[in-house]
């Protein structure tokens, strides 16, 4: 865990076993990195799962300062071995695991399974149930970018954009049908919870014994993220 129980500002820091993070999208203009490394700051904790998708894409030249501020406070948590256990689990938008391994000294991991509370955890990006991707590339892409148009085209509160992902019914089949298949992955792998990304929408359910818990993103706002600890258990958290 962090040694650290108190920051510059003499702020009682929150201590957690695990914070879960995904869908950061460094090096997007709308990728909320200081916010994150801002929320960060308020906790300690014995691990941060990356839950992917932590890049847009791999071209580092669209990293902005805040970014980079990011990539190398985690760099610098993953080496110090008496801090915190730092995860990272690829997404469809991380690239090759092996590259990302190389370039930030972090072991890069297709999912992650743990144990905690009694319970046995899993955590993987998601990418996996979705389909419409590998099947619709092209038009997936179209609809990535139109949806990013908007969200810097909105105001700060971004209230347009947060009104289309809750209405579009393409999005919230994606977020059901998603968490259906993660759920029944989870159950074959004797796991009492998953914990996904990839959709960018928040959400906790519950269904056959296993709970899946999606930390949503930082690219919108409010951002959300998943904390685990003995005391509070499995709780999902937002940022504005």
């Amino acid at each position: 865990m962090l040694d650290a129980s108190i920051n510059s500002n003499q702020e009682i820091l929150e201590e957690v076993d695990t914070i879960i993070v995904s869908d950061i999208h460094l090096g997007s203009e709308v990728s909320r990195s200081k916010q994150l490394l801002d929320t960060l700051s308020h906790f300690t904790f014995k691990q941060l799962i990356l839950n992917g998708d932590v890049f847009d894409d791999l071209n580092f030249k669209r990293l902005s300062k805040s970014d980079w501020k990011f990539l190398s406070y985690i760099r610098k948590l993953s080496g110090n071995k008496t801090q915190a256990k730092v995860i990272w689990v690829i997404g469809n938008h991380d690239g090759v695991a092996e590259i990302l391994s190389h370039l930030l000294g972090i072991e890069v991991l297709e999912e992650y399974v743990w144990t905690g509370n009694g319970k046995k955890y899993l955590a993987m990006h998601g990418h996996q149930f979705d389909s419409f991707i590998s099947e619709n590339a092209r038009l997936t892409d179209i609809a990535s970018y139109l949806y990013l148009l908007l969200q810097k085209v909105d105001s700060d509160e971004q209230q347009l954009s947060r009104w289309v992902k809750r209405t579009s019914k393409k999005w919230l089949q994606l977020s059901e049908s998603s968490s259906e298949s993660a759920i029944e992955y989870a159950r074959k792998k004797g796991a009492q919870a998953v914990f996904c990304g990839h959709t960018h929408i928040p959400l906790i359910k519950e269904k056959d014994g296993v709970l899946y818990c999606n930390s949503g993103c930082w690219t919108d706002r409010p951002s959300h993220f998943i904390t685990i600890c003995s005391r509070h258990g499995i709780q999902l958290r937002e940022c504005f």
